[in-house]
């Protein structure tokens, strides 16, 4: 006879009481996607850098005009809950104390690839686009590229935009600030040994 599997999906509420309850310790990295808890890989130093960089490059250009929010969770559905490596906000004085923020307040979401580019590009991206998330960033750490999606339409991206060092970037929400591709990616070389 058979037996029959059945998975138990989590919602964004259960998650973060399972959080509050003490059932990830504090060190570890995990995501709720589809309802399934997800253990993300450890970060790289170029990984780390990478953040720290696009960090103080979006804060220093957007100033009081976005809320520049690194490795925090952005919540999706009632059962998808990523933590993208940044996510850009419409400006609010009190940071998003007195609620969260929705997805009407993400301007911007930027993933840094080094070890999971298939998860970001090919589960993450397709989340954000049925959310309606309207720009999305991959750096690409192993090609070093940067990829662009923008204006979501039934879960994908219409228009998508590979980038290179040289190249220049403005985010949608902020057409009059251009980026250098290389300022976010770095050079590899300094990674290598």
């Amino acid at each position: 006879m058979p037996t029959e599997i059945t998975r138990k999906l989590f919602t964004v509420d259960e998650y973060h009481r399972m959080g509050e309850a003490g059932v990830f310790a504090p060190e570890e990295r995990v995501e709720l996607i589809d309802g399934e808890v997800i253990q993300m890989s450890p970060v790289g130093h170029r990984h780390i850098v990478c953040v720290n960089r696009a960090t103080k490059l979006f804060i220093v250009a957007f100033g009081d005009n976005a809320v520049v929010s690194p490795q925090n969770p952005v919540r999706l559905s009632n059962w998808t809950e990523p933590q993208p490596d940044l996510a850009v906000f419409k400006p609010r004085a009190d940071f998003y104390a007195a609620a969260r923020p929705t997805l009407d307040d993400i301007l911007l979401v930027v993933e840094i690839s080094d070890t999971t580019f298939r998860v970001d590009r090919n589960i993450k991206v397709p989340h954000f686009a049925a959310s309606g998330i309207p720009e999305v960033w991959i750096e690409d750490l192993k090609k070093n590229v940067l990829l662009i999606f923008r204006d979501p339409l039934r879960g994908h991206y219409e228009t998508t935009l590979t980038l290179r060092a040289g190249d220049f970037v403005s985010p949608l929400a902020f057409p009059d600030i251009r980026f250098a591709v290389h300022e976010l990616l770095g050079d590899p070389e300094v990674f290598r040994h």
